[in-house]
């Protein structure tokens, strides 16, 4: 049995009345885990023919499903980017509202990158995604599950809120403000947050949560929307601080979110000195309601007419003959005007979004590395252009020639010689090298598995 600091259990006790107990007996049970499909890889019904890890789907996610399979981060499935583990609450944000194609997304504190990539599945394929994290070793694990999923028009971004604001003024049609909090809906899963939990913690993140969003006003379109989200149950870190939001912003207004969302979550708590008649619009995710940690959502709507959208072209230069045609070598089809140089390097990525040169921690897909006459291929390039290659080596999940690939061994072929993409279930996994009916392994020495 977790033992909470007696300070949050009184607390606690003051929210939820005669169902603390309830609450207090759900931290008693293990933890609850989930997948979703990663449809920008594999169709969910292609994903469900071959689904082998998790069959019972989370009523508000369209492609999750609760998990029940262990150390599933070694499986090929995983490592093919066709999945990614994320706790079910955590889903729920991203299910709030719908969102179009087309849109311009920010998600503003983005690592590990659930959330983000759960967005990006969501767009099509005028739709960008900029993820941002301020700390750069979580950044780059952001960057590595953008690339393992194979995410086009994607941007990393590395900066504190209000520069990230001042690089995009008045850019997305949405922002996800997953603040940095307390996190006391996470004590059943990560009881080591237990013994870090303080009042004057949670005033703290209070304070740091109201600033973010402020950064992330100057961010928004006119007429967008800001999902405000955080894993604590404080009424300082959540509802005190949409209420002083709306308060010092006439111009917005907060919404229901989607009933499916609706159907799993509590209703916003209105507090003494709220002036947000509509409160309860936010929503709880509790774990004695709901199948999953601890959620807080809120909708924030700009109720500012929404401007004539005009396309900022990117500030990236064209790439020369080495790039197309090492792309005309080894691809099938793709579009030209997407080839472009950022910073020196050759990079996959829509045209029409303008990115500073010295903004993006890592922008569009990495074609490779340009030596001299030839292309060094990037691991990101075969998992997200893997469908347009011409030389492809299908291997079976389960055979002895994908457990050689994952551990960094050469293979043999019936490809021909060139570059290949090493697929499974028809999914982009990796590169490889081929030489004669050699495959020489290209999967990155820190992704391989041990024998």
């Amino acid at each position: 049995m977790i033992t909470l600091p007696e300070e949050y259990a009184q607390r606690m006790r003051s929210l939820l009345g005669d169902s603390f107990s309830s609450y207090e007996a759900a931290l008693a049970m293990p933890p609850v885990r989930g997948l979703r499909v990663n449809t920008d890889k594999i169709a969910l019904s292609d994903f469900e023919k071959i689904n082998t890890l998790a069959y019972e789907k989370i009523p508000y996610v369209e492609n999750g499903f609760y998990l029940e399979y262990e150390h599933v981060g070694n499986h090929p499935f995983h490592h093919a980017g066709m999945i990614y583990v994320q706790e079910p609450a955590a889903m729920a944000p991203a299910e709030c509202i719908h969102i179009d194609p087309d849109w311009k997304i920010l998600d503003m504190c983005a690592a590990p990158g659930g959330k983000s990539t759960q967005l990006k599945n969501k767009l099509g394929e005028n739709g960008v995604l900029v993820s941002n994290e301020i700390i750069p070793s979580r950044c780059r694990i952001l960057t590595g599950n953008v690339e393992r999923l194979g995410l086009l028009n994607t941007v990393t971004t590395c900066m504190d809120t209000a520069r990230l604001a001042a690089t995009f003024p008045h850019t997305f049609d949405m922002i996800m403000v997953d603040a940095p909090c307390s996190g006391e809906g996470m004590f059943r899963k990560e009881e080591n947050a237990i013994p870090e939990w303080s009042l004057d913690n949670v005033k703290k993140c209070a304070t740091r949560q109201s600033e973010i969003l402020e950064n992330a006003v100057a961010a928004l379109k006119d007429g967008g929307y800001i999902v405000y989200a955080t894993c604590t149950f404080s009424l300082e870190e959540n509802e005190m601080v949409v209420d002083a939001f709306l308060r010092a912003h006439p111009e917005f207004e907060i919404v229901p979110v989607k009933e499916s969302v609706r159907a799993c979550t509590s209703d916003g708590i209105f507090f003494d000195g709220c002036e947000t008649e509509n409160i309860r619009f936010a929503r709880r995710f509790y774990p004695h309601v709901g199948r999953g940690e601890g959620q807080f959502m809120a909708v924030l709507h700009s109720t500012a007419s929404p401007a004539f959208d005009k396309k900022k072209p990117t500030s990236a230069s064209k790439p020369d003959s080495v790039t197309l045609s090492f792309l005309d070598d080894v691809l099938v089809q793709y579009e030209k005007e997407h080839v472009l140089l950022y910073n020196g390097n050759p990079v996959y990525f829509t045209p029409d979004f303008a990115v500073p040169k010295w903004a993006a921690f890592a922008l569009g897909v990495t074609i490779g590395e340009v030596r001299g006459k030839y292309i060094l291929p990037h691991h990101q390039f075969f998992s997200a252009m893997g469908k347009y290659f011409k030389r492809k080596i299908e291997l079976s999940p389960d055979s002895e020639l994908l457990a050689q690939y994952l551990r960094g061994e050469e293979i043999e072929t019936d490809s021909e010689n060139g570059w290949a993409v090493v697929t499974v279930c028809g999914c982009a996994i990796g590169g490889a090298k081929v030489v004669c009916g050699r495959a020489k392994n290209h999967y990155p020495k820190g992704l391989r598995t041990k024998r």
